[in-house]
């Protein structure tokens, strides 16, 4: 089936990367437009530019993006206007088994995308400039299967090195790898946080002295990852000082302030900026996660805070951390799943 059909898209964003294999592989693609957290507009032109410079054929039917590649897709100049990651994936994937060659500048950079890169390589695609800003495809007439290892997420390691560095704990990231991380390393190493590279991972240990102010602003990679900016937020509301965080990427991203002042964090928002004055303490409460980023940063503030906190509509959680909980526990932590819902 070449439908993705609107209940399934809706829950994960993502979902809408699956429009330009569907398209290589079939020639005809029907993809919902996607859902997935609230966080400002994220939408799929560039997506589709891409698609059509490869030659698709597009329309928007009742919600849903129709796209067809009668001939099959060819190579293009695509030159993003600003940088997108899902667009760059999408690229990619497209021009590999296009026929001819394909020039992509202003592509993302993310260790995601080299990632992807590398398996396509090993599948006999051929990708020149890869983890750079400038990557050249030579289109192949078919791909074969191959053996490849994901790279760990580097969003879910600095999620629990920022818990491990929030509770004064000293906790081992087996598998993260610092090459990944390297600029929210630097931050947290400003914060007043002991980390130290291993050769399986890497080790998270907060210094005797507690947590200092920072200033960060979050930037495409290999700057700050707005995907590990409310977990940060989190990290500032006990350190000594006031904290500048702007976010950058999305205009909607601090819906996690007010549920962090209901624990009892001193944030004040100035447009695309937050100012967080540390406190002495936070205190349990009942707060409710707005998205996935968010409602993790909330996790890490509980750890924290005296008291119980319940979280609710952990829902989104799931969409980015497998057994979040489970892992946490075995580090010593409170934690438990009240239901499934």
């Amino acid at each position: 089936d070449t439908t993705a059909p609107y209940e399934l898209v809706s829950k994960m964003r993502a979902s809408f990367w699956v429009l330009a294999p569907l398209l290589a592989r079939c020639g005809e693609a029907r993809v919902s437009l996607p859902g997935g957290c609230a966080i400002g507009t994220r939408p799929v032109d560039l997506h589709i530019l891409a698609m059509e410079k490869l030659g698709a054929q597009i329309s928007i039917d009742a919600g849903y993006v129709v796209a067809k590649t009668p001939k099959g897709f060819t190579g293009g100049h695509i030159n993003f206007p600003k940088v997108s990651v899902g667009a760059t994936h999408a690229a990619l994937m497209g021009a590999v088994t296009a026929k001819g060659d394909t020039l992509i500048e202003n592509a993302a950079r993310e260790p995601e995308i080299t990632d992807v890169a590398e398996c396509l390589v090993k599948m006999g695609a051929k990708i020149d400039g890869i983890g750079s800003a400038t990557i050249r495809i030579t289109g192949v007439p078919r791909l074969h299967g191959a053996e490849h290892t994901v790279i760990a997420d580097r969003i879910e390691a600095g999620t629990y090195a920022m818990a491990a560095a929030m509770t004064g704990g000293n906790v081992k990231l087996a598998g993260a790898r610092l090459d990944t991380l390297d600029e929210v390393m630097n931050i947290m190493r400003a914060s007043g946080v002991d980390i130290e590279a291993a050769n399986d991972g890497l080790k998270i240990k907060r210094n005797g002295s507690g947590l200092t102010a920072i200033k960060v602003e979050t930037e495409p990679y290999p700057g700050f990852p707005t995907d590990l900016q409310a977990q940060l937020m989190a990290l500032t509301t006990r350190a000594r000082g006031t904290s500048i965080i702007r976010e950058t990427i999305f205009e909607n991203r601090f819906m996690h302030v007010q549920e962090l002042a209901r624990l009892g964090a001193d944030i004040h928002l100035h447009g695309d900026t937050a100012e967080i004055r540390g406190v002495e303490r936070l205190t349990g409460a009942q707060v409710m996660a707005t998205d996935l980023r968010a409602s993790v940063s909330l996790v890490i503030a509980a750890l924290a805070a005296e008291g119980e906190t319940t979280l609710h509509r952990v829902y989104h959680l799931d969409r980015g951390f497998e057994t979040l909980e489970e892992k946490l526990k075995a580090c010593g932590a409170d934690i438990d799943r009240l239901s499934s819902h």
